[in-house]
């Protein structure tokens, strides 16, 4: 991990706050987790830090190898949302081309061509995924590796350029806010969607709200910090969206969070040393308690949540690109 900071690096405020101690709660590798939060501006972020090799750990197998079945698995059942994503878009143009930044296996863009037929989508991600997408035909071109870097390997600029649940994963968001307006044609469209840190479900259910994702969440911007990074890098914002951009679930993932952080699977290649009767054992309740939390959460993602205020566990931005040509 890098050194701890002792200012917020969005406003560099010095206000902190210790908001959250996590460990890794899908895969539970090794290792505890802080986010802080900054009095000034209402930022959090992870503070140690990862550094880039820690980052590359904890990555490990979650979206490639030994955890890739299981993340896919997840992905196939958002495409509401997925509907809504493209369709906030198409409220307000008609795009030709649409590069979608943190791809995954693609399946954003499948869905979001029922929608936007004669639109071509370009997929980008770190992940080997990326390459999958574009065999499977779901993309036409796939770019492997980190935004920043790749830019100016890009081709024409693009209609739109899309971060979904991508942007609190990278170490400098306002750097990638940027890079979109580089790659964006004049008056294109980004659109961003991350965990809104102000929904009173990260309050209620602490480290098992499954939004902090800790490691893998770096940053966790405010609604006001986002729309003003991106007015300072020229965009203008043309919509938000809070509820419709809620993936729900909460109590649900809470429930799988807390049933795998109290019975992991006993053989995992990052375990240290041999497992034992106590790591079988745990697991052995988990799993018995495993149809009684889920229903739990079900019944109460269906019956409690309704009525909280500002449950909404993401927000969604619409912003149209500086009205300049790329460099």
């Amino acid at each position: 991990m890098e050194p701890r900071r002792a200012d917020c690096p969005w406003c560099g405020g010095r206000a902190l706050v210790t908001r959250l101690v996590s460990p890794d709660i899908v895969q539970v590798k090794p290792g505890s987790f802080t986010l802080e939060e900054c009095r000034t501006c209402g930022h959090i972020f992870q503070n140690p830090r990862l550094t880039a090799e820690g980052l590359e750990f904890y990555y490990r197998d979650m979206y490639d190898g030994l955890g890739e079945k299981d993340t896919e698995r997840v992905f196939r059942f958002t495409s509401k949302i997925y509907r809504r994503r493209a369709r906030m878009v198409r409220r307000h143009a008609s795009p030709r081309t649409w590069l979608d930044i943190g791809t995954g296996y693609g399946h954003f863009c499948r869905t979001a061509r029922t929608i936007l037929p004669d639109t071509r989508f370009d997929g980008l991600d770190l992940g080997a995924g990326v390459l999958k997408a574009q065999r499977r035909g779901w993309i036409t071109h796939a770019y492997q590796g980190l935004f920043p870097e790749l830019a100016d390997r890009l081709p024409d600029p693009y209609d739109v350029v899309s971060m979904h649940h991508y942007l609190e994963h990278t170490v400098d968001p306002r750097r990638e806010i940027a890079t979109a307006a580089a790659v964006l044609r004049p008056g294109g469209l980004l659109i961003i969607e991350v965990p809104d840190p102000g929904s009173i479900m990260g309050r209620l259910l602490g480290r098992y709200w499954v939004p902090w994702f800790q490691p893998q969440h770096l940053h966790l911007m405010p609604l006001d910090n986002l729309t003003a990074a991106l007015t300072d890098a020229g965009f203008q914002v043309v919509a938000v969206e809070r509820q419709k951009a809620d993936i729900g679930h909460d109590f649900v993932l809470a429930a799988l969070v807390a049933i795998n952080l109290l019975g992991p699977r006993p053989r995992r290649p990052w375990k240290d040393g041999p497992v034992t009767p106590v790591d079988r054992a745990r697991f052995t309740v988990a799993m018995a308690l495993m149809p009684a939390a889920l229903l739990t959460g079900f019944v109460l993602d269906l019956t409690v949540r309704p009525l909280l205020p500002r449950r909404s566990n993401a927000y969604r931005v619409l912003a149209a690109a500086p009205r300049r040509g790329r460099p």
